[in-house]
């Protein structure tokens, strides 16, 4: 299994708008809005960070009822198989693929789909995936449906270091 890590270039991988205070993610997310406006990062929600970090505090309350180890406040996304339509998401994209190996699997957390819609108080589909949160062994055994939005995982507690 490989991990996939999505960025623009001109920014560098492994950059998180959830290391910055509110207000500096804010102001970072306007600049790609007015400089970038025909990304995908421009189109997000006005309550993007807002809904972000209600989000992360979700995945971080899960994955300590999962017993995973927390070696970051907040999340790097990734992941699981190349997906095309995040290939897309920046001016000059650029991907990172790491095999699942590189990585102490008790930091890892596992997303079936995005997990602002999995978490989403607002989505009540009753779909077995939603508000849940997996642990490397029990995504393996999860069947991939033609159901799930882009037909990919995303690992959004892993929270460890990633070296460069």
């Amino acid at each position: 299994m490989y991990l996939y890590h999505y960025y623009d270039k001109k920014v560098g991988p492994f950059r998180n708008l959830s290391d910055l205070s509110f207000e500096e993610a804010e102001m970072v997310l306007a600049k790609i809005r007015k400089e970038k406006p025909q990304t995908q990062c421009a189109f997000r929600q006005q309550s993007y960070i807002k809904d972000r970090l209600f989000y992360e505090d979700i995945l971080r309350t899960e994955f300590k009822k999962i017993h995973g180890k927390i070696e970051r406040f907040v999340p790097h996304y990734m992941v699981v198989e190349h997906s095309p339509w995040l290939n897309t998401w920046y001016e000059d994209c650029a991907v990172i693929k790491i095999p699942i190996e590189e990585f102490d699997i008790e930091t890892l957390s596992f997303t079936y789909g995005d997990s602002h819609p999995t978490f989403s108080p607002r989505i009540k589909d009753g779909k077995e995936y939603r508000k849940k949160l997996y642990t490397y062994q029990e995504i393996l055994k999860v069947e991939v449906s033609d159901e799930v939005e882009d037909k990919w995982f995303e690992i959004p507690s892993e929270y460890k270091e990633v070296a460069e």
